[in-house]
C-alpha cells in the first residue's frame, strides 16, 4: 500500500477537517440510552446529509464509493476532531450494513442500506445466549420453518441497544437436530415484532446499555434469511471478519491519541522523569506502532478487494491488548483518584472498565487464539 497521500486525497483530508471543525457537536453524547439513541440517529442523520456516510458503501445505496484510503483518513480525522463515539450506530454501520452489501439481496439492501446511512434504523445484535458467548456454535435459539416463515423461540443476551433497535442481526438454529456450526440461518429481525420481550440489564456503573431478549414463537419472513436458509454460519463468519477488520481502524487512531495525550501530560507534569514510566510509554508507543501497520497491511489487502477473514482476529486480540495497557497506564498516572466518585460520571475509570468488557465482545482472547491458530497458522485444534 502506497501511503504517501496523493492531492486529491489531501484535498479531501482538508474538506473533511473543515467540515468537521464545523460541525462536530460540542454536546457530549448523552447516558441516558433513550436519549443516545436519539443523538445517535441526529448525528448520523447530520453524516449523510453532508456527503460523510458510508463513504465506501455502493453509490446506489447512499454511500459515496470511495477508497479504502480515504476511510483511513476519515477516521483519523474523526477521532483528531473529537467526534461522537458510534454507539448505538456501530453495529448497522460495521456490522449489518457491510453483511448486506456482501450477501444480501437485491430487496434487502433497497430496505436497509439508506435506512442505516440516514440513521433512520439502529440495529442491535442477537448472538450471544446465557450458554454460548465465545462458544457461538453452540447456540440454542430455534427458528422453525412454518410455511414462508420462520418461527423463534429462544433466548438472546448481552445485547446491546435492544430497547432502542429498530433491527437485529439474529442468528438462529433453524435445522432441526442440527449441531455446532451447521444448521443455522442469520435473520433480519424488527424489534417490533410480536413475541419479543426485551429486559435491559443494568451494569455497576449505574447505566443498562445491555438487554436479554426473549423471543416467543416470533414470526419472522423467510424472505429476512441473508445468506442460504441452515448455512448462517458463514454469513455471520463474514460480519464478524467485518467487525474484526476495517472497524478497528477508528480504534487505532483513538488509542495512538490518547497515549500521545498521556504522553504530553507525563511531560507537562514531570512524571516522564520516572525511569520505569518512560519505559512504559515507549513500549505503548512501539506497541501502537505495530498495531499501525497491522492495520495498514489488512487494508492493503481489502483494498485489492479481499474481504476480511479469519486474520481480523489478530487485528482484534492486538488492538484490545494494546488499548488495555493504555488505559491501565492512564490510570496510573491519574493515580487512586481515578477510579474516586460517581463511575457513570468518570471518563478514566469508564474506559478501564469498558477496555475489560471489549476484551470479552465478539469473542475472548481465548478464543481469538483458537481462530488464530486453527485458521490462520492451521495448527491442530486444542483438545
Amino acid at each position: 500500500m502506497d501511503l504517501d497521500w496523493s492531492p486529491e486525497q489531501q484535498a479531501f483530508r482538508e474538506a473533511l477537517r473543515a467540515w468537521l471543525a464545523a460541525n462536530v457537536p460540542t454536546e457530549r453524547r448523552p447516558h441516558d440510552l433513550a436519549a443516545a439513541a436519539a443523538f445517535d440517529r441526529a448525528w448520523q442523520r447530520q453524516l449523510f446529509e453532508g456527503g460523510w456516510a458510508g463513504l465506501n458503501w455502493p453509490v446506489e445505496y447512499g454511500g459515496r464509493g470511495l477508497s479504502i484510503l480515504q476511510q483511513v483518513i476519515w477516521y483519523e480525522e474523526y477521532v483528531r476532531a473529537g467526534g461522537p463515539p458510534m454507539g448505538l450506530r456501530f453495529v448497522a454501520q460495521n456490522h449489518a450494513g457491510p453483511t448486506l452489501i456482501a450477501l444480501g439481496t437485491e430487496a434487502q439492501k433497497a430496505a436497509h442500506l439508506q435506512p442505516i446511512l440516514t440513521g433512520q434504523h439502529l440495529w442491535c445484535q442477537g448472538f450471544s445466549e446465557p450458554n454460548a458467548g465465545s462458544d457461538l456454535a453452540s447456540l440454542r435459539t430455534r427458528a422453525e420453518v412454518d410455511g414462508d416463515h420462520l418461527v423463534v423461540t429462544g433466548q438472546k443476551i448481552w445485547t446491546t441497544g435492544a430497547d432502542q433497535a429498530d433491527f437485529q442481526e439474529l442468528l438462529v438454529r433453524s435445522e432441526p437436530g442440527s449441531e455446532r456450526h451447521k444448521g443455522l440461518a442469520w435473520v433480519i429481525c424488527p424489534m417490533d415484532a410480536p413475541g419479543i420481550e426485551i429486559r435491559p440489564i443494568r451494569k455497576m456503573t449505574g447505566r443498562a446499555e445491555f438487554c436479554a431478549v426473549f423471543y416467543d414463537e416470533v414470526r419472522i419472513p423467510l424472505a429476512n434469511v441473508v445468506g442460504r436458509l441452515h448455512e448462517g454460519w458463514a454469513t455471520a463468519m463474514a460480519t464478524l471478519g467485518f467487525e474484526r477488520g476495517t472497524s478497528f481502524i477508528g480504534e487505532m487512531a483513538e488509542i495512538a491519541m490518547r497515549l500521545e495525550d498521556l504522553i504530553a501530560e507525563a511531560r507537562a507534569s514531570g512524571a516522564d522523569r520516572d525511569d520505569e514510566l518512560r519505559r512504559k510509554l515507549a513500549d505503548r508507543r512501539a506497541e501502537v506502532a505495530a498495531l499501525r501497520a497491522l492495520n495498514y497491511a489488512n487494508l492493503s489487502r481489502y483494498a485489492r478487494g479481499e474481504r476480511p477473514g479469519a486474520e481480523g482476529s489478530i487485528t482484534k486480540l492486538f488492538t484490545n491488548e494494546v488499548a488495555r495497557s493504555v488505559q491501565e497506564l492512564a490510570l496510573e498516572l491519574a493515580g487512586g483518584v481515578a477510579l474516586d466518585g460517581d463511575l457513570a460520571e468518570n471518563e478514566a475509570a469508564e474506559a478501564w472498565l469498558n477496555g475489560m468488557v471489549l476484551t470479552i465482545g465478539g469473542g475472548t482472547p481465548e478464543i481469538q487464539r483458537e481462530i488464530i491458530a486453527d485458521r490462520v497458522l492451521e495448527l491442530p485444534r486444542s483438545r
